[in-house]
């Protein structure tokens, strides 16, 4: 064997390969509205102007060299002011840390409070928490949830898994659905996990629970965010927040992200990270400790943005709920956060015009480039399984013209099928 087996066995990333077959369609000189990528058209949605400045303006003065370790002592104090401004969560200097986005603060996590072999709950879909469980050699609990409950997690899906479990990874608003928790069903999730750790004896490992909260500032019409140490403040023992300005900010090439929790797991998440290397760099890092404590440059970025992704999601939603009410066996879940829409499609087993049968959800997604030119994720690219004909649509790398011209591309392509 010429590499290891970790190298030998991970997987790569599905949407990687999706993206290879709409560049080598663009390459053919077709234009293929794509709503794969969890990113942003910088031409589209361009950073703040104030951040943009502020990092020129670092660069010109020579923040050039390393940062610390755990971040700029300035970031982390404005990520504490920010967290307390818009959240009303206390969190000193000292239980924050600093990264190049936020990848490494969700590995570190993993590194910092799983064993090998431990149990890592999860639901499905979610983003990479499967690989990240790879990577580690912990032992993946994945958890199906349904449309019904808008592909979120219930107490009842996780209560049968959580007994000596090492981490609890929760995301919401939720990659790749869009969609949140309601209040109720997270104080449930948090009542379990208290009930867990005080089940556990002395000198047990407690179960920890991870909360990417990376989308909460893009949040639509009456949905809240919710986390759970406002929810349970006897958590803050136990919760690795995930967050940072690669989303709500649409600077996803910046690299800053901000972890916060409790201080030992955070040195030793420092400690990690620096030993990756997975700093995020320094001019961006003095950049954006000025700009997050802007307020007024923030509300105003926050509403513009807001308001032409949510623009962009409902003209897809009621597209999509227009060919429903046609007829169609589609669907989508209202808007309610981050970049992205759940749709249906399900034609499964339906025989395209030049007599292939689509097989799973990779064949109609598959389809759906080649003769809409419209490019999803299927959820299975997020672990449910290849007959779940659900998908992401994410609009970030997209005009609302864009948008407006693939509904009737798609249902073109659909009434082919038979």
């Amino acid at each position: 064997m010429s590499i290891s087996v970790l190298a030998q066995n991970l997987r790569g990333s599905e949407i990687i390969k999706i993206a290879g077959e709409i560049n080598e369609l663009k390459r053919q000189g077709q234009n293929i509205a794509n709503l794969t990528i969890g990113d942003f058209d910088s031409n589209i949605y361009p950073i703040p102007a104030e951040l943009k400045a502020g990092i020129v303006d670092a660069y010109n003065h020579n923040q050039t060299n390393y940062p610390p370790a755990d971040g700029m002592l300035t970031l982390r104090e404005s990520v504490s002011a920010l967290l307390k401004n818009r959240y009303n969560l206390t969190y000193s200097a000292n239980e924050i840390l600093i990264s190049g986005g936020s990848r490494p603060l969700i590995y570190s996590t993993f590194l910092a409070v799983v064993n090998p072999g431990e149990k890592v709950v999860f639901p499905l879909p979610s983003w990479n928490n499967n690989h990240y469980s790879d990577l580690l050699g912990a032992e993946a609990i994945m958890i199906e949830t349904t449309a019904e409950n808008n592909f979120m997690p219930t107490a009842d899906d996780i209560r049968p898994h959580l007994k000596d479990a090492a981490l609890l990874a929760l995301c919401s608003p939720l990659n790749p659905t869009g969609t949140m928790f309601g209040k109720k069903d997270l104080e449930e999730i948090c009542d379990l996990v208290i009930a867990e750790n005080k089940r556990r004896p002395a000198g047990q490992k407690p179960l920890y629970l991870m909360y990417d909260q990376i989308y909460s500032q893009l949040t639509f019409g009456d949905f809240t965010h919710y986390d759970p140490v406002t929810l349970r403040p006897e958590l803050k023992d136990y919760t690795i927040f995930i967050d940072g300005a690669s989303k709500c900010f649409a600077s996803t090439g910046v690299r800053v992200g901000w972890g916060f929790g409790p201080a030992h797991i955070i040195d030793n998440m420092k400690a990690i990270v620096g030993h990756m290397g997975a700093w995020s760099p320094k001019a961006e890092q003095v950049a954006m400790a000025s700009f997050i404590t802007n307020d007024a440059a923030v509300d105003n970025y926050l509403s513009d943005i807001k308001g032409k992704i949510q623009t962009s999601l409902n003209t897809l939603h009621e597209g999509f709920q227009a060919l429903k009410a046609e007829g169609f066996n589609v669907d989508s879940i209202i808007p309610m956060g981050a970049i992205y829409l759940t749709l249906k499609i399900d034609y499964a087993g339906k025989t395209t015009p030049d007599g292939t049968v689509l097989k799973d959800s990779a064949d109609i997604n598959f389809y759906l480039i080649k003769e809409a030119k419209v490019a999803l994720v299927p959820f299975s690219a997020f672990g449910t399984d290849d007959n779940v004909n659900w998908f992401r649509a994410s609009v970030g790398a997209s005009t609302l013209q864009d948008i407006q011209q693939l509904i009737p591309r798609v249902k073109e392509a659909l009434a082919k099928l038979k």
